[in-house]
């Protein structure tokens, strides 16, 4: 609508396959996201990069995937004291990303108007984008929702490891059961203390409640997780009880 407030673009410079996470993991990802040292201290709002791979591999999944991950930026809105950025890649050499958004509902609309393209996989440009911006002023979290890796997995983690120096953690959402992928976001993981966790179209829920977790950690650690779960009902409280 011509009175909504658009989140301008700017270009970017830049074994064995096992199912999609059970339950038990997917309680350990949460479980090792809450130790973590809270992310935000001293009154400062949080700053979270999510990041997509919008390549014509995720076609099949992406119009849920949309509808999934602008509910993610409404919840976000609903926690407060956050900033995001979204940042995607696609086609050839392309790879954008928004401004920095304190009314992450802004990106729910820039999602609807994205679609896939044909191309290889920037992963290595996007986490380029994240250190720099790393660099200049901190970011909590990164979070990347994508189904393959198609680079060299030394340069990803080349670039990983300097994330890891700045404070940012990744936290890597992998659609699917590429194992070459898997092993990569496995590594950029590990490299940045994030986490890593495998999903598919039958575990929309509980990547909803990941993706509201990381946010929430984003935006001020465990009290703000214990004040989302008071105010989200039995579901936010039980992920609270899976979490201790």
């Amino acid at each position: 609508m011509s009175g909504e407030r658009k989140a301008p673009v700017t270009r970017q410079e830049g074994g064995k396959i096992e199912e999609a996470s059970s339950r038990s993991e997917i309680d350990a990802f949460l479980k090792q996201a809450h130790t973590m040292t809270p992310a935000n201290t001293g009154g400062a709002r949080g700053r979270l990069i999510f990041a997509l791979d919008a390549t014509m591999s995720r076609q099949p999944t992406w119009d849920s995937a949309c509808q999934l991950q602008a509910e993610m930026f409404n919840e976000t809105a609903q926690i407060g004291g956050l900033d995001v950025q979204l940042l995607y890649f696609r086609g050839f050499n392309e790879c954008r990303a928004s401004r920095w958004v304190s009314d992450p509902k802004a990106l729910a609309d820039l999602m609807t108007r994205i679609d896939c393209r044909g191309g290889h996989t920037q992963i290595r440009r996007a986490l380029a984008h994240v250190r720099n911006e790393s660099r200049k002023k901190p970011v909590q979290a990164l979070v990347y929702i994508g189904d393959c890796m198609e680079e060299s997995i030394d340069d990803l983690c080349a670039v990983a490891g300097e994330i890891g120096m700045t404070g940012t953690r990744a936290f890597m959402f992998h659609e699917g059961r590429d194992a070459i992928a898997e092993k990569a976001f496995r590594e950029i993981a590990r490299l940045t203390n994030g986490a890593y966790c495998r999903f598919d179209t039958g575990s929309a829920q509980h990547l909803r409640e990941l993706l509201a977790a990381v946010a929430v950690y984003a935006a001020g650690g465990r009290a703000a997780l214990v004040d989302y779960g008071r105010k989200g009902g039995g579901q936010a409280r039980l992920l609270l009880q899976q979490m201790r």
